[in-house]
């Protein structure tokens, strides 16, 4: 298997084209109908709708197992699946960042298998520097960008502090907590693991489109339409720069900053100035 194969469209009929370009627009839809229901209905049914899209999926990819389609449905699972595990899991006598490393770990798990059980390289997840002699320098550009990112998103959502006070020792860890459990899992999961079987299917722009709005839609339980746009702005600019340098390294470190930034530095700064 190449590991840059041709998307449908370049090769496949329209009928063979519609039918995925559908698919991935009804789980859109579903997914987000999944996370209105548990944000502002009831979270027990959002569970149940995120079971059944769930469930769906796997069906509909053993349907397709034959067609490279087939791929692009057992990715989508992680939609599903992360909101099935934080709702499931008994979180509540751990503190928020302990939240996010319990959380982490059975989606890391079930990203390792799907790697393994699609046969993705390294490079097709984006495990590498990045393109060219300068790919660590731009991977090192991208990573930076974090920082104004997360203060613009804190001045969006403005969440409580998370530590008691702005100092190395309570810094250190949260961060790397963060950049693991959120950085590092979740653009495994989107930026790597399923943009890269979407472009198999439909395409680059498609790809970085439809995994952009999967990431924003995960971000409904904030309750903030401004942030749902911002989120969905970072998705498109990360997808971008995947398809541009082939890696998964800056935008990881960028998106630990971001929440670094949203839920550790900067609301025990505003702590401190307030008070």
């Amino acid at each position: 298997m190449s590991s840059d194969p041709a998307p449908l469209s370049a090769t496949a009929s329209p009928n063979e084209t519609t039918i995925p370009l559908l698919l991935a627009t009804g789980y859109l839809a579903a997914l987000t109908t999944a996370e209105l229901l548990t944000t502002f209905v009831d979270a027990q049914l959002g569970l149940l709708s995120h079971a059944i899209l769930l469930t769906l999926l796997i069906l509909l990819a053993a349907r397709w197992w034959h067609h490279p389609m087939h791929r692009m449905l057992l990715c989508m699972i992680f939609g599903p699946l992360i909101r099935i595990i934080s709702l499931s899991l008994p979180l509540a006598p751990f503190d928020f960042i302990y939240w996010l490393l319990i959380t982490s770990i059975p989606l890391f798990a079930t990203a390792v298998m799907g790697i393994r059980l699609l046969e993705l390289t390294a490079d097709n997840v984006g495990w590498n520097l990045g393109r060219g002699r300068h790919g660590l320098l731009r991977e090192g550009a991208i990573a930076l960008t974090g920082v104004p990112l997360g203060y613009l998103e804190y001045s969006i959502l403005q969440p409580e502090p998370i530590i008691p006070q702005v100092s190395l020792v309570y810094i250190v860890v949260p961060f790397l907590i963060i950049l693991i459990s959120t950085g590092l899992m979740e653009e495994l999961v989107f930026r790597g693991i399923m943009q890269h079987t979407v472009n198999e299917v439909l395409g680059k722009t498609a790809s970085i489109v439809l995994v952009a709005l999967i990431f924003a839609v995960l971000h409904i339980g904030y309750k903030s339409l401004i942030d749902f746009a911002f989120v969905l702005t970072v998705g498109l600019l990360y997808g971008w720069f995947v398809s541009r340098t082939g890696s998964i390294l800056g935008v990881t470190i960028s998106h630990g900053l971001i929440n670094t930034m949203l839920f550790v530095i900067l609301p025990a700064l505003n702590q401190v100035i307030l008070f």
